[in-house]
């Protein structure tokens, strides 16, 4: 894109942002369109350029003197969320349009920028001590460090450690001072904790497993008796990073969490604060969850990461293993978009990080790098050079590299003298033992190989055990033929980056590994090889030695093109602007999630009332929690549905209260409640309502109109079908419905059943049955059609009332419950509503639409007091009709209920999408309230 000058600036950015709002790209109006998905890849697109031209334009100003730099970066070069565009401006994508109006407009001053909290095990300096109150700082170089170093519309601040122990006050409050001058703030971990956490949970436990190495067999007992006193090492870790965060968070700051030292993170932080904008990405691979589920504490690392508002790796690959094992071991819903709980959505995307491609082009231009050039070239004139850069790491398959060269040179003994291999092998890790072996072993190999192919003037591998310096390095990129990677899993792999950056003349052949990430950007033009077969790769060898120059241009121009576009810098910004542009998706989504019920406020109604109606589920409500993360049931005792130990007494109280009417409304079987509820004084009803068993513990129906049951053997030998081609799910056979439950079998494998089975029911033995089918989170349900909570609510009052020989109305509502959307007209039932008819004369409770009295005709309101008026009979005050309560025209007043709004509590458990008022987490906040109450 051009530069721009001052004076046609606006002019111009408002011209294209005019064409891209007449773009048939974009369907919808670009001010008004709802769809934030829609239009982002257009918005980030236009933004970037957008950011470009004012770089360029900055660059200019800058070069001719014209305006100070320090006021060009806070008054040009600005955040999109500078001034904080609203919602509605997010949606609608006009934010970049906003900044650069900002941006041009108030020259006169300065503007604050969003600030980023990035938070990493270590800060991007090292720390060296040299007095009392005296340190040396270091800045480290990596692709983290370069990538948000070229970030400009953020203010960056880091967080972690300093990588030394600093026991006393005067030397953490000195560090902490020199550091402030790096933006950074420290972390203080004393030498146990980084002992247990860094070099114990991190590296001897999840490193290992994240790269599919497992635990070493010899130190396999040590570990799991260390690993509870690692892992409480970890989370202790995580907090301590966490409480620094809150000390300097601000109002609107981003956090971005990385990689697997800091997975307990984003929990700790949303803990303490649950608006906080929390990012959490991870540089190495992720596993599959077949490998991920072997780590004792698989369940609460995956928890304490969805805690996070998006999750970013490096390939697609990761992702998909992330959210399978979020949806294999925790059992949630996995979605395009990421993982979904309950309504709650946390983003999970691949962001392929790249390098600062620009540092390598200069550098070649340097007068030191073109000095090494020339020796290189010299020193190895008329030999093909091939190059392997790594870490002296077990994942980075440096020996099957050498095999796979001894092979090579054993098949094609004309390449004796014609090819060199340098390998640079960074040691790391030096005091481990496996670390030390694999030294042991590669020097083995090199020498072996050299004595088999080497003469008395030339040698075929020249094996470096250091790093070299940054001039050094992009020379070797520049003079080498062919790179070889044979990472047997890697996150990325930024050195296949670096050498396609280097190759602008020289337009070398890429050998890589199909484990590692980069295989999924370079992988279309190098030469993808399994570094286990050391026959493919020394055949991968000389084909890259004799590949034509015009193929090797192409290879080369399509992944320079890659590696110059994607850039470090661009994947920290789409990162960022993806991060921001997820919460506020969160925010618009989580309006209709209902709030969490306030248990003072539901007790002080409580005690202020004289007839109270406690209506509870049961599964999931009063039972004992099963799903605990990585607690093991005995899964035939676990289908036994048991009601909660500590709510025996609490309940029991509740329900010898004479104030106080307790009904268990459940989708169970009879057998089930009675055997949970036989000693209590309680009204249960079974199968959704259609069971009633009254205070004198009889059972009675409490059927719908109309009900038909000739479809229940066709559907039950369906459901016998599908329980013996899936494993480890079970039906149930109730008198009214169909239970077809397969919470224990593979998830994914189940869900696929679950559909198939549909397809089975409706195009044969319901498809033209009187049904209902219900869905549930690992259920299928085929239940009579009108049968549902709220439906028997009505037959359900009216017997009460008429046991009870109740003679004041129902002042106090409490429903609570575990409900399925179907069966949460229960939520709704006792809501006001606007009746259908100004004064109606007759009317039914189980009328969601006229139950209420005419006083509620001007407007609907849930504070309001509302009635079901009904008439009183010569025994007990009401008129029961066919199980229902009605009114009678000569008894107008008298009132079933007579509810406040504000007496009126339902509360959905674990379901944060619900048409109930409140929400309660799980069935121990049950529990907690239920025992406030029982206590008064």
């Amino acid at each position: 894109m051009q530069k721009l000058n001052s004076s046609d600036e606006i002019s111009i950015l408002e011209h294209d942002l005019d064409e891209l709002k007449k773009s048939n790209i974009i369907v919808d109006d670009y001010y008004n369109t709802s769809t934030i998905l829609r239009t982002r890849l257009e918005r980030l697109l236009k933004e970037r350029e957008l950011r470009r031209s004012l770089k360029s334009y900055n660059e200019d100003v800058h070069s001719n003197g014209a305006i100070d730099s320090n006021i060009v970066d806070a008054q040009i070069i600005t955040s999109k969320t500078e001034t904080l565009p609203t919602e509605e401006e997010l949606v609608n994508g006009v934010a970049a349009n906003k900044v650069v109006r900002n941006g041009c407009e108030r020259q006169d001053r300065r503007h604050s920028k969003q600030r980023l909290l990035v938070v990493a095990n270590r800060l991007p300096v090292s720390a060296v001590r040299k007095g009392e109150a005296c340190w040396q700082l270091e800045v480290s170089v990596g692709g983290l460090v370069s990538a948000l170093l070229g970030i400009t519309e953020f203010e960056t601040r880091w967080v972690g450690w300093a990588g030394v122990n600093v026991p006393d006050e005067i030397g953490r409050k000195s560090l902490t001072e020199s550091l402030a001058a790096k933006r950074c703030i420290p972390v203080f971990l004393d030498e146990d904790l980084v002992h247990l956490y860094y070099n114990g949970y991190c590296n001897n436990i999840l490193w290992p497993l994240f790269h599919y190495l497992g635990l070493p067999h010899e130190d396999w007992l040590a570990t799991i008796c260390s690993f509870q006193s690692q892992f409480d090492a970890y989370k202790k870790a995580n907090q301590m990073f966490a409480d620094v965060v809150k000390e300097h968070y601000q109002e609107g700051d981003i956090v971005w969490c990385h990689d697997y030292h800091l997975m307990f993170l984003p929990k700790c932080l949303k803990e303490q604060n649950s608006n906080i904008k929390v990012g959490w990405f991870l540089h190495t691979p992720f596993p599959s969850s077949e490998i991920h589920r072997t780590m004792p504490s698989r369940s609460e690392l995956l928890t304490a990461v969805l805690a996070a508002d998006l999750v970013g790796f490096h390939t697609y690959d990761y992702a998909r293993h992330f959210v399978s094992a979020c949806t294999r071991i925790l059992g949630l819903e996995g979605t395009p978009d990421g993982v979904e709980d309950q309504g709650r959505l946390t983003r999970v995307a691949a962001f392929p990080i790249g390098i600062d491609s620009d540092r390598f082009l200069r550098a070649l231009q340097l007068p030191q790098v073109k000095n090494y050039i020339k020796e290189f070239e010299e020193r190895f004139g008329g030999r093909k050079v091939m190059l392997g850069v790594d870490r002296l790491d077990m994942i980075k398959g440096i020996p099957q590299k050498l095999l796979a060269f001894e092979k090579f040179l054993e098949e094609n003994p004309n390449w004796h003298d014609k090819v060199v291999l340098l390998q640079i092998a960074v040691p790391t890790r030096t005091d481990v033992p496996e670390y030390q072996k694999l030294t042991c072993q590669v020097h083995e190999i090199v020498g072996r190989i050299n004595g088999r192919f080497g003469t008395l003037t030339t040698v075929p591998i020249h094996h470096l055990d250091r790093s070299l310096d940054f001039h050094a390095l992009c020379a070797l990129y520049a003079i080498t033929d062919v790179a070889l990677v044979t990472s047997l899993r890697d996150g990325m792999n930024l050195v296949s980056y670096e050498f396609v950056a280097c190759q602008a003349s020289k337009k070398g052949v890429l050998i890589l590994s199909e484990f590692a990430g980069a295989a999924q950007s370079l992988g279309a033009g190098a030469i993808l090889v399994n570094p286990w077969n050391v026959t493919e790769v020394a055949a991968a060898i000389s084909y890259a030695l004799n590949m034509p120059p015009d193929e090797r241009e192409k290879r080369h121009n399509h992944n320079f093109m890659h590696v110059t576009t994607h850039t470090s810098q661009a994947w920290a910004e789409t990162f960022v602007s993806e991060l921001n542009d997820t919460v506020v998706e969160a925010q618009l989504r989580t309006t209709q999630i209902p709030p969490v019920l306030q248990t003072e406020h539901a007790h002080d109604r409580y005690l202020r009332s004289n007839n109270r109606l406690l209506i509870l589920g049961f599964n999931a409500t009063l039972t004992e929690p099963v799903n605990a993360p990585d607690k093991r049931v005995d899964q035939f005792k676990d289908r036994e549905l048991k009601l909660h130990p500590e709510l025996e007494e609490p309940l029991k109280r509740l329900c010898n209260d004479p104030k106080t009417t307790v009904v268990v409304l459940s989708g169970s079987h009879r057998s089930v409640l009675d055997k949970n509820f036989d000693d209590y004084n309680i009204w249960l009803a079974a199968e959704h309502g259609v069971f009633l068993r009254t205070a004198n513990k009889k059972w009675i129906q409490n059927l719908p109109e109309n009900i038909h049951m000739d479809w229940v053997e066709s559907v039950k030998h369906v459901f016998e079908y599908f329980t013996e081609r899936t494993p480890r799910s079970y039906f149930e056979l109730r008198e009214t419905s169909l239970v077809w439950n397969y919470k224990y079998a593979d998830i994914e494998f189940g869900r696929l059943q679950a559909k198939d089975m549909l397809q089975h029911l409706w195009t044969g033995p319901i498809s033209n049955a009187s049904v209902e089918v219900v869905q549930g989170g690992r259920s299928v349900e085929v239940r009579a059609n009108g049968v549902t909570k709220g439906a028997a609510i009505s037959g359900i009052l009216g017997q009460i009332i008429h046991d009870k020989d109740m003679k004041t109305p129902i002042d106090y509502v409490l429903c609570v419950g575990h409900f399925l959307p179907k069966d949460e007209d229960i939520c709704t039932f006792f809501e006001p509503e606007l009746p259908s008819a100004p004064t109606p004369t007759q009317s039914s409770i189980g009328s969601p639409t006229n139950g209420f009295s005419s006083s509620h005709s001007e407007e609907r309101t849930r504070t309001k007091k509302h009635s079901v008026s009904t008439s009183f009979d010569s025994d007990n005050g009401w008129s029961i009709s066919g199980g229902n309560v009605t009114m009678d025209s000569t008894n107008k007043g008298s009132s079933v209920l007579d509810l406040q709004g504000d007496n009126y509590f339902s509360c959905a458990v674990g379901r944060k999408q619900s048409t109930a008022r409140y929400s309660l987490g799980s069935s121990a906040d049950v529990v907690a309230l239920l025992k406030k109450l029982a206590a008064d």
